[in-house]
């Protein structure tokens, strides 16, 4: 690939990143309206026929490692395991 076709895709790219954005955007709002919705209706489920939607407490058990860490740091550091990755950026 040639550096005029690697500009023409990251410019490409940013569009479908704007529109991206523009999307995520509309489905939270809508999301957000169906909650408030259920939240005034007061209930977790609403059965519509086809579609079935469900917005319900669940509780989990998280491991606190900052708290772990503060109170056994020696312990903490043993079971440290470095990750490589790669990281793709447009700037």
């Amino acid at each position: 690939m040639r550096n005029a076709e690697i500009r023409n895709t990251v410019a490409e790219l940013q569009d479908l990143y704007a529109a991206q954005d523009v999307l995520k955007a509309q489905i939270t709002e809508r999301e957000q309206a169906i909650k408030d919705e259920l939240d005034a209706r007061e209930i977790e489920t609403l059965d519509l026929g086809n579609i079935i939607i469900r917005f319900t407490n669940i509780l989990s058990n998280r491991f606190d490692t900052t708290a772990f860490k503060k109170l056994h740091k020696d312990l903490y550091n043993e079971f440290i395991k470095q990750v490589a990755s790669r990281r793709f950026s447009i700037a």
